[in-house]
């Protein structure tokens, strides 16, 4: 490949990501606060830096997928790597942050002659292992055109959304809210079902086999009913995260959203139970203790 890739964030989700782009044959530079997690990549090929700064490449590609608002902003700022990105480059953005926050950092980078393009994903690390990550695409058409090859490394679908960098991040967290959203509901159903003297994976086998038979529901219908919210594939603080994200674009919008606020309060109890690190369908763990049933031993 003839590109040269910085890639920073190596969480669940980055890691898998950066793996795939050095099996497409892209010469790869990584960069993660805690290094230890790049060493397979390191090991098959990937250069390690100790800096953000390192990982772009004067006219390059720089791909982040990073935790919060607060590490992007750090990531790019002037202690970052924007001014190394120099003009022409690209950042693709693929974490889950606020729209406000992706038209500042757009801003800025159009100031450095740089692009910035939002592309927040959806999927789980096993998805994002077998390239079958759906993608939201927004930012200028030039820039998205170039990162095709890599999207297509990465996932098994783009969807574009215009030249607004904050459309994408929109989608993204319409979607994520109401993933949290079908997760409460089917805490609230297999719960009632329990009570009621019925198996639950048995009803979440038929609910998702027919009226509900997508993804979601069948991934995080089998969890609840389960009530196996470990090892997580996306923790419930960082769920609350993006609930709180919701929030804010909701309030920004004036778009009243009361079950956001219901979802905000089940995650803050979960995470003031010791939960945060749980995978964010553990908020049925809630449902389960206000019930009065019995909470799972490895809870």
């Amino acid at each position: 490949m003839g590109e040269k890739i910085g890639f920073i964030g190596l969480g669940n989700m980055g890691h898998e990501m950066a793996n795939n782009l050095l099996q497409s044959g892209y010469d790869l530079t990584v960069y993660n606060r805690t290094a230890s997690k790049a060493k397979s990549l390191v090991e098959k090929g990937a250069q390690l830096v100790q800096q953000p700064a390192g990982a772009a490449t004067p006219g390059g590609i720089i791909v982040s997928m990073v935790a919060n608002d607060q590490v992007l902003e750090e990531i790019v700022s002037s202690q970052g790597f924007l001014a190394h990105l120099e003009p022409g480059g690209i950042h693709l953005s693929m974490s889950t942050v606020s729209p406000l926050t992706a038209r500042e950092l757009a801003r800025l980078h159009e100031q450095h002659h740089s692009s910035y393009v939002a592309a927040p994903v959806f999927g789980r690390p096993d998805a994002a292992a077998a390239r079958k990550l759906w993608i939201c695409l927004a930012g200028p058409p030039a820039a998205k055109e170039r990162v095709q090859p890599l999207l297509q490394a990465m996932g098994q679908g783009t969807f574009d959304f215009g030249t607004d960098p904050g459309a994408a991040n929109i989608v993204k967290l319409c979607g994520n809210f109401l993933m949290i959203s079908s997760m409460e509901a089917m805490a609230e159903a297999l719960t009632l079902a329990e009570k009621s003297g019925l198996d639950r994976s048995t009803v979440v086998d038929m609910l998702t086999h027919t009226i509900f038979a997508t993804p979601s529901y069948q991934n995080y219908g089998q969890m609840i009913a389960q009530k196996r919210h470990m090892p997580a594939g996306f923790r419930q603080s960082l769920g609350l995260k993006d609930v709180n994200l919701v929030r804010e674009v909701a309030e920004h919008t004036s778009t009243p959203m009361p079950f956001a606020s219901v979802l905000h309060d089940r995650m803050l109890a979960g995470i003031a139970r010791g939960r945060g690190d749980m995978d964010w369908s553990a908020l049925s763990l809630n449902v389960l203790e206000e019930a009065g049933l019995e909470l799972p031993h490895s809870e």
